[in-house]
């Protein structure tokens, strides 16, 4: 067997975020659709935005190591995408579903991070700056649409999903 390097998990983990990014610009008109606060609304379609500036950095990160974009299937992602979907199936019109699509949001952006983390880190080892700048960059953006969204959620959703429908 031939013996795997960290160049090899790097590759592997960037086809990976590469597939859930995708699935995930896929899914965020969707959610918008679903949600119901406009707040909540403008937050989906703004990530949305913001998400396809990601695949284009992930594009340039690929092509940094020499190799064409391609994702490999994230069996997590879409586990959080079909656990957001069924929020969305069990919930529609309640109270509740606007603070279930947000916990579901959260749970994409906390799953990126971590992702993206690992992938800077590595990037740093591999002596790979310019990729490592460029994942960085998206890792800020992650963490600064969690931020927001926890604020959403408790300033807004949380309390209106307590009310009777």
């Amino acid at each position: 067997m031939a013996t795997k390097t960290l160049d090899d998990l790097f590759h592997e983990t960037l086809k990976d975020i590469y597939y859930a990014e995708r699935k995930i610009s896929k899914t965020l008109p969707k959610m918008a659709r679903g949600a119901q606060n406009a707040q909540l609304k403008q937050a989906f379609l703004d990530h949305k935005e913001e998400t396809d500036g990601q695949i284009e950095r992930l594009q340039q990160v690929f092509e940094l190591i020499g190799k064409r974009p391609r994702g490999k299937t994230c069996d997590a992602i879409e586990g959080i995408i079909s656990e957001g979907e069924e929020i969305l199936e069990e919930f529609k019109g309640t109270p509740a579903l606007d603070a279930g699509l947000l916990a579901a949001a959260q749970a994409v952006e906390h799953y990126e991070i971590a992702r993206y983390g690992t992938l800077c880190a590595w990037a740093k080892q591999l002596g790979l700056d310019e990729a490592a700048q460029l994942l960085s960059e998206t890792l800020k953006e992650e963490s600064a649409t969690d931020e927001k969204l926890s604020k959403l959620a408790q300033t807004t959703l949380n309390s209106a999903a307590k009310k009777a429908a």
